[in-house]
């Protein structure tokens, strides 16, 4: 009858008239393939002579808030006292006798002169020029502090730190001085974290490559699949140099651009070669093959890589340069990885055809492991699903206990000299005073006329609950008393309208009672004063706003990540389960990652065996950068297997035979993918930094666990329960859908319900696994 074959015809924007965009692109590439690859090693070499440039640009940086109170405070404090917050200091250790002694008073005296007179040292003081103060002498009175501010940006600082601390590291008759502070140890951490890179880079290629031939069976598809990783990594960089003109990079943003480059590159190229593959196994000439390659998995491809950088681009929501550095490097390496996938890849597989195609291409069985897996988990999907998700929630289980807490020495190795000089302050001293509390009270002069307000200040703070010392222009304070009178070094709290007082807290309230120590005193220093008078400021004060903003941002940031994401989803599948369902596979992975980096990093387990000191916290930053990359590439394998599923069931209506085919065409490559992607970021399990050990196994984790028991269990059980609800959308959505949404697939769908002869019998060829004649411009070896 002549209403059926029309049926079967395509619309009126037939692809073959008016084919879709990336089709027509594919078609270019394959037609202008000379051209292409031409351009491609333009761009790389362009990219490696700017690349080479970007490590000396990024830059270094603190754990603070732009713009919070404590670092206006410090602003303040520096311009009206000259006294900012300190960024290193000289352990000064005599080997005979005590610090007090008349000849290691007198050395210790000229080392904090020499100190004073280096280039961009803004501020010194000592044990012995403030009036032997107790919180900068050892219990043991061998130990003494010199402690020094350095002016300039963190990275200028750290760079002027780099030749300070070997010069000032000695070992004389007298006396032994090492280096140590804050900027010391995150100086010595990028330090470490550069040399991790190069380390990284040694053994990541070589490890992909031989992974890539494993599973291409192909030298020259391994290669070129290497090559669009290492592309990547080179025009991120490049883009990043770009970026360093505008804002501050950080340092450690490089490490996230290899892993990432070289593992997106990889994985997308899997994708678009395997599709070509399929191309080329059904009987399509090279360029034809390139074009259907581009227009159908180059489409996911550009999905993929949307859902990442949206994953990514929630980190610039955080007010943090750090953070955001990761953000530039990772959208970047987005950006790069799709334009090698879409424009130098399909270029190169036009130049080698058939060369890229596997060995005894027809051999390969039609049902595979993945497809007969996901059949056996959906005939008993209770019985498998229950115990893969209760696997999956004793794994998370740990992450009810997480605790946010601050990073400090413990990032680096025990015989590193900065952690070193940090054990020995806390094993040997009361207190920190590079770790002071100052609070600034204005409207308070710093005059002998308010001498007995401030001294009744000082009193009072020191009464506070964890407060070792108070200092301020009347002297020092303990314990409700006062320990020593003014001397010349009470001057710096001397102001004509305001005044301030240096607040040494213990090792333990620093370490784990911080912000009830600060409300106590913002509550004393703030009596009698009108509102906003009194300011917090200093380094513990810096790093709790730190985490509190972090913390703060966290539901804005999940949250959008969690919509932004669904929406794309949607957008794909037309379906309003398939997104929830993706969202909450991808939370429990989530929860396995965070449960495994507080039962290892936080709780200490495997700590002898992984090399790193347990703080009993975790920092919060490195988590929620995991959160957000772990996050987009779950939904980057998601997208991959949602669209390869979602071909199948418009093609036969079966939802149980369209999961099993869909994984059967995806799963392998998803797994492959995963394998790589995770051996890329388990280079860095092995490096010295905790931060980028955590980031390595947990992200090694997370990759496992989603390309196994997600993909291969819970994805087909959750398919096969909610059945043809998997589909399902309102009305007004699905007309939505028809016109925006995006799918891989160009034929046109089957009826997935009551279907007609015609869809029986694309379902009937599916089932049987002969070619589907009955669908318009479908290759007979999808069926």
């Amino acid at each position: 009858m002549p209403s059926t074959p029309r049926k079967q015809q395509a619309p009126r924007n037939n692809p073959v008239e008016h084919p879709p965009a990336l089709q027509r692109w594919g078609r270019v590439t394959a037609s202008r393939s000379r051209l292409m690859v031409w351009v491609g090693v333009a761009l790389a070499v362009l990219g490696l002579a700017l690349a080479a440039g970007t490590m000396n640009r990024l830059v270094l940086s603190r754990f603070e808030t732009p713009g919070s109170e404590s670092v206006t405070t410090r602003a303040v404090l520096e311009k009206e006292f000259k006294a900012g917050t300190p960024s290193v200091l000289l352990m000064v250790t005599a080997k005979q006798g005590g610090v007090d002694e008349a000849a290691v008073a007198s050395e210790g005296r000229a080392l904090e002169q020499e100190l004073a007179g280096q280039a961009g040292v803004a501020e010194v003081f000592s044990y012995w020029s403030r009036g032997n103060s107790p919180t900068m002498r050892g219990n043991d009175g061998k130990q003494a502090l010199i402690i020094a501010r350095l002016s300039g940006t963190v990275t200028e600082a750290r760079t002027r730190l780099a030749d300070l601390s070997p010069a000032f590291t000695r070992d004389s008759a007298q006396l032994k001085v090492q280096v140590g502070g804050g900027d010391e140890v995150f100086r010595q951490a990028a330090e470490q974290a550069r040399k991790d890179f190069l380390r990284a880079e040694m053994i990541v290629l070589p490890l992909v490559l031989l992974l890539l031939f494993a599973i291409y069976r192909r030298f020259s598809a391994a290669f070129l699949t290497l090559g669009m990783g290492l592309f990547s990594v080179i025009t991120t960089l490049a883009l990043m140099r770009g970026v360093t003109y505008i804002t501050d990079v950080s340092t450690f943003a490089a490490n996230l651009a290899l892993v990432m480059g070289i593992g997106l590159g990889v994985d997308y190229s899997l994708f678009v070669i395997n599709r070509f593959r399929e191309e080329l196994r059904a009987g399509r000439a090279v360029p034809d093959a390139v074009e259907q390659s581009v227009a159908n998995a180059g489409r996911t491809v550009a999905f993929s890589g949307l859902t990442v950088i949206l994953s990514l681009a929630a980190l610039l929501l955080f007010p943090f340069p750090f953070l955001r550095s990761f953000a530039y490097a990772g959208i970047a390496t987005v950006l790069t990885s799709v334009f090698a996938a879409l424009v130098i890849l399909p270029a190169s597989l036009a130049r080698l055809g058939h060369k890229v195609a596997r060995k005894n291409e027809n051999d390969r069985p039609e049902q595979g492991w993945w497809h007969h897996t996901a059949l056996r988990m959906m005939r008993r999907p209770l019985l498998y699903g229950i115990p893969a998700l209760v696997v999956l929630l004793g794994l998370a289980s740990p992450a009810l206990g997480l605790t946010f807490g601050v990073p400090g020495a413990q990032v680096l190795p025990r015989d590193v000299s900065s952690r070193v000089v940090q054990q020995q302050i806390i094993d040997n001293f009361a207190a920190e005073e590079t770790s002071a509390i100052k609070v600034l009270r204005t409207g308070q002069a710093g005059t002998d006329a308010n001498r007995s307000s401030i001294e009744a200040t000082a009193t009072e703070l020191s009464q506070v609950s964890g407060i070792h010392q108070v200092d301020a222009l009347t002297g020092s304070y303990a314990k409700g008393q006062k320990i020593a009178e003014p001397g010349d070094s009470s001057r710096r709290f001397a102001g004509e309208r305001s005044t301030w007082y240096s607040v040494v807290a213990t090792h333990r309230t620093v370490a784990q009672d911080i912000d009830r120590a600060h409300s106590e005193i913002r509550s004393v220093a703030a009596k009698g004063a009108g509102p906003g008078a009194v300011k917090i400021g200093g380094y513990p004060a810096e790093l709790s706003e730190f985490r509190s903003e972090l913390v703060d941002r966290l539901p804005l940031v999940f949250g959008l990540i969690l919509v932004t994401t669904f929406l794309v989803l949607f957008l794909m599948t037309g379906s309003l389960l398939l997104p929830a369902k993706a969202m909450l596979l991808n939370t429990l992975s989530m929860g396995v990652m965070f449960g495994v980096l507080v039962w290892i990093f936080q709780e200490g387990n495997l700590a002898d065996l992984f090399g790193f000191t347990p703080s009993g916290s975790i920092e919060p930053s490195i988590p929620i950068l995991m959160f957000c990359v772990a996050f987009g590439l779950s939904m980057d394998y998601e997208v991959f297997m949602l669209s390869r599923i979602k071909e199948e069931y418009e093609l036969t209506g079966d939802n149980s035979g369209a999961v099993a085919a869909g994984l059967e065409r995806s799963g392998p490559l998803i797994t492959s993918a995963a394998v790589i992607l995770a051996a890329s970021f388990a280079t860095y399990a092995s490096s010295e930094i905790v931060f980028l050990k955590m980031l390595g196994i947990g992200m090694v984790v997370v990759i496992l666990v989603d390309a196994t028991l997600i993909r291969a269990v819970l994805v087909p059980v959750s398919m096969r329960l909610a059945g043809k609800a998997n589909w399902w959308a309102p009305a007004p959505l699905r007309a939505f859908h028809r016109r925006f949404g995006i799918s891989e697939s160009s034929a046109p769908a089957a009826p997935a319900a009551g279907a007609g002869a015609g869809a029986g019998a694309t379902a009937g060829a599916a089932a049987s696994g002969q070619p589907d004649t009955a669908g318009v411009g479908v290759p007979a070896d999808r069926a």
